[in-house]
């Protein structure tokens, strides 16, 4: 079984959090406003100081409009998490740009599988 390194967990759900709350161009104290709780508990969540409970994660992806999943897929070791994730990134970008990172991401991988 893998062991969790939980501070490092809690750095990325934050990030995650962080990331979608701008995404929907909501602040810190709107976030707050809508979860009951103070900006500053905000501010520690995405700083991962503070790891969110499974029910906090529920009403976090509720507000920012994700799956819970989409939360935590960027620390899954699973291929097809990883993928829904870089698909998430890929969205962002329009058509020319998504072609660059495509041919960088193969050049990597070609080269990383080099023995």
């Amino acid at each position: 079984m893998m062991k969790v390194d939980e501070k490092a967990l809690a750095k990325v759900i934050g990030k995650a959090i962080a990331r979608l709350r701008l995404a929907k161009l909501m602040t810190q104290e709107e976030l707050a406003e809508q979860l009951e709780i103070g900006s500053e508990a905000v501010s520690r969540l995405e700083r991962g100081v503070v790891m969110p409970t499974v029910g906090r994660l529920v009403e976090l992806a509720d507000l920012l409009d994700c799956d819970v999943a989409e939360l935590l897929a960027e620390v899954s070791p699973r291929i097809s998490d990883q993928a829904q994730h870089l698909s998430r990134l890929l969205a962002n970008l329009n058509e020319h740009d998504r072609t660059l990172v495509i041919e960088v991401v193969e050049k990597l991988t070609t080269r990383l599988a080099q023995p």
